[in-house]
């Protein structure tokens, strides 16, 4: 009998730091969905993003890692360093699935970023081939209702985490405190280093 291949959603983000919210939304998907592991794809500098605010890859990658250590479903992945920029989702998927054949990959995003998907590039060959977990977000506007009826996704009641990594570094850049919002050795990292004054 052939062994059930694995499932594994993937959570992208630039996680510019990663923060308890990204935590909460993970594990949960971990923990109550049909997923086995969430691997969080760290994404490098994007184009179209300001550079100046985001930390080197390597650091964003070594805080994601620091902060699932402590969770065994929840991995941190580089593999888009190693792909042509900008990286597109769709390329992303091809080449895990290359490095990883007995794995099925899903996606994993917020409301919010459904509501652009039909933008993305190749976006009907990513609902045609993945599965997408879909947690919600507070945000305005509809999404496409032909997507949020559509077989492949799936709503997933995570908590509505309203916290965002723009806040917490304007938020340390003027001396607050936001130790809460970090896993504690994320916020050692960032302290020790001195990012984000």
């Amino acid at each position: 009998m052939k062994e059930m291949n694995k499932k594994v959603g993937l959570f992208f983000g630039s996680f510019n730091p990663i923060h308890v919210g990204h935590l909460i939304i993970a594990n949960h998907i971990a923990e109550f969905s049909d997923l086995e592991e969430v691997w969080m794809v760290v994404t490098p500098h994007n184009p179209h993003k300001k550079k100046k605010t985001l930390l080197d890859d390597v650091h964003r990658l070594a805080m994601v890692r620091i902060a699932t250590e402590d969770f065994p479903n929840l991995k941190a992945s580089n593999i888009e360093f190693h792909l042509p920029q900008p990286s597109f989702t769709v390329n992303t998927l091809v080449a895990l699935e290359e490095k990883h054949p007995t794995i099925n990959f899903c996606l994993i995003m917020g409301e919010d970023n459904l509501k652009s998907f039909h933008k993305w590039k190749n976006f009907e060959v990513i609902l045609d081939r993945y599965f997408i977990y879909i947690y919600p977000r507070i945000s305005k506007g509809d999404s496409e209702i032909m997507l949020s009826n559509h077989s492949k996704i799936i709503e997933v009641a995570a908590p509505v985490v309203e916290i965002s990594s723009t806040f917490i570094r304007k938020s340390i850049k003027s001396n607050k405190n936001v130790k809460p919002l970090l896993p504690q050795k994320v916020w050692e990292y960032l302290d020790e280093m001195n990012f984000y004054k």
